[in-house]
């Protein structure tokens, strides 16, 4: 992405809101990693139960390597998580384990924000190929083409929709997640409220990333908006 002085700014503070709140997630999976829930399910275990609750039963369960690696796969159904996720009995565990397959259950209900943003998954990868190279010339050329800078405006403007529409999508599977770690006796009380914290902060990294690309979004408008008004 071509960074001009008041994006290059915005961009640094929003990078520092992120890595704080990135810090505090860790710590707060740290933290809640040392507790364990009272039904001593692992994270295997609470995925393969929320999932049979549900009436899932094509969907796979699997450990994957890395830290906070935990996704949803819809495309070969499976739900793939973290070693310390996938074989502990911590609340934490329990929270993540149950948000990714809520995620798997928004898939089976078929629900809106999931079906719309998995449709605009090839678009974004296109627009995030080639999007930096036609900011790039777009703000160098602004005086001369400025419409170039319109076209790297609207390849942004995919990336910063997919951003939002991510929204929902996690707020909604940890909402499914709480519900169901509450009804099935998953986690109780206290734990219940750790779960709840650690999905928050979470979802927390979606909403800076969101609205940092919103706002540096109206900045290439701004942008653009300056040089037609010059060259009209």
């Amino acid at each position: 992405m071509m960074l001009t002085p008041g994006v290059a700014v915005i961009s640094l503070i929003f990078f520092g809101i992120s890595m704080l709140v990135s810090y505090r997630l860790r710590n707060k999976f740290k933290q809640y990693s040392a507790v364990p829930t009272s039904s001593g399910l692992t994270g295997r275990e609470i995925a393969e139960k929320m999932l049979k609750d549900n009436g899932i039963y094509d969907v796979k369960v699997i450990s994957v390597d890395g830290h906070l690696s935990d996704h949803y796969n819809p495309v070969n159904k499976t739900v793939n998580l973290s070693p310390d996720v996938y074989q502990n009995n911590s609340v934490a565990a329990a929270a993540v384990a149950a948000h990714e397959c809520g995620h798997a259950v928004q898939h089976n209900k078929g629900y809106q924000w999931l079906t719309l943003r998995s449709k605009l998954v090839p678009a974004v990868q296109f627009s995030s190929t080639i999007m930096p190279w036609i900011l790039l010339g777009g703000v160098l050329m602004i005086n001369i083409f400025p419409n170039l800078l319109l076209g790297g405006i609207i390849l942004f403007a995919i990336t910063t929709l997919f951003s939002l529409i991510t929204l929902p999508v996690e707020f909604d599977a940890s909402k499914r997640a709480l519900q169901w770690l509450d009804s099935a006796g998953i986690t109780y009380q206290k734990e219940h409220a750790m779960a709840k914290d650690a999905l928050w902060w979470a979802a927390m990294t979606y909403v800076v990333a969101a609205v940092s690309s919103l706002v540096i979004l109206f900045q290439y408008v701004l942008m653009y908006l300056g040089a037609r008004d010059r060259n009209s």
